[in-house]
């Protein structure tokens, strides 16, 4: 008796035919499995990848070449007055930090602090202590024989003086472009002496972002996260050499604290050369390193 014959392959009502393997395919398949499987798992392996590094300082991040509008949405507080972010901050600060705010040279006070929260400067996201974050545009203006412009110091509406030793830097609002704020920037504290005739070109490809995390120098015992937008321009209409000052208007004259607040009177400025740029920026480098460790000697004191 003859045996029964095999199944028949299984056709489908279409032209597609599924047939069952021939046996030779099975054996290599199950060949591969067996030396593909064959390494032990490692779990202690890590993946490498050459070309994505990040620096080790974490202060500092890599360069975005792209400009993007600023969000201050995450973190945000608001307060209807500036004794409800007075009464919010003093359990969360050092006492004689915070009494120090508008007191010592060179500082603002809670009204200051109040008015850039209102007007979508600056955000608070709550810690303790809380730390501000900040965007700043910051505006290298090139003149003659490639020199820079720097603010040398500052003139408060108190009398009192701020060094800067730095290039043009304004605080961004919210949802504000680094193109928006660089001209909005150059027509707030170059405005009175380029009179209604303002021409900012900035340079192509200069643009860069990264972060920068410190203690406060206008408010003493608050950490801040600086997120800086640098970009190269040239102004048209400034003076070629030598210093000049100009003035400001009030920052925030539509609102009632601004009455009780700080803001910058004059600003005083130069033009300096590679080399003195060099020697500027070291001076400004140790002086804010010496703020810093004052700062952290004061925070420590209040432990011992």
């Amino acid at each position: 008796m003859s045996p029964e014959p095999g199944p028949k392959p299984i056709q489908s009502s279409g032209s597609i035919k599924i047939i069952n393997p021939p046996a030779s395919i099975l054996a290599a398949f199950s060949v591969l499995c067996l030396f593909t499987c064959s390494k032990p798992y490692n779990t202690t392996s890590t993946l490498k990848i050459p070309f994505l590094t990040f620096p080790s300082n974490p202060r500092r991040f890599l360069k975005i070449p792209i400009m993007s509008r600023t969000n201050h949405q995450l973190h945000h507080h608001s307060f209807a007055t500036p004794q409800s972010l007075s009464d919010w901050l003093k359990p969360r600060l050092p006492s004689d930090s915070f009494a120090s705010w508008g007191v010592k040279p060179g500082t603002k006070n809670v009204h200051n602090l109040w008015l850039e929260l209102s007007d979508g400067e600056t955000c608070l996201a709550d810690a303790i202590p809380p730390v501000r974050t900040v965007n700043v545009v910051t505006v290298r203006i090139i003149g003659k024989d490639n020199q820079i412009l720097v603010e040398s110091h500052q003139e408060l509406s108190d009398g009192s003086v701020r060094n800067r030793c730095r290039p043009l830097a304004e605080k961004m609002k919210s949802n504000e472009t680094p193109e928006e704020a660089v001209i909005r920037a150059v027509k707030e504290e170059l405005g009175s002496i380029l009179n209604d005739s303002i021409t900012v070109r900035i340079v192509p490809g200069s643009y860069s972002k990264k972060l920068d995390e410190r203690n406060s120098l206008s408010y003493p015992g608050l950490p801040a996260r600086y997120v800086l937008h640098s970009v190269d321009a040239f102004v048209d209409g400034l003076p070629e050499e030598g210093e000049f000052f100009t003035e400001e208007a009030e920052e925030y004259a539509d609102s009632s604290a601004a009455d009780k607040a700080l803001f910058v009177k004059r600003h005083y400025w130069k033009w300096l050369s590679s080399i003195d740029r060099r020697r500027h920026s070291y001076f400004h480098s140790q002086q804010e390193a010496t703020i810093q460790l004052d700062q952290k000697k004061g925070n420590l004191e209040r432990y011992k």
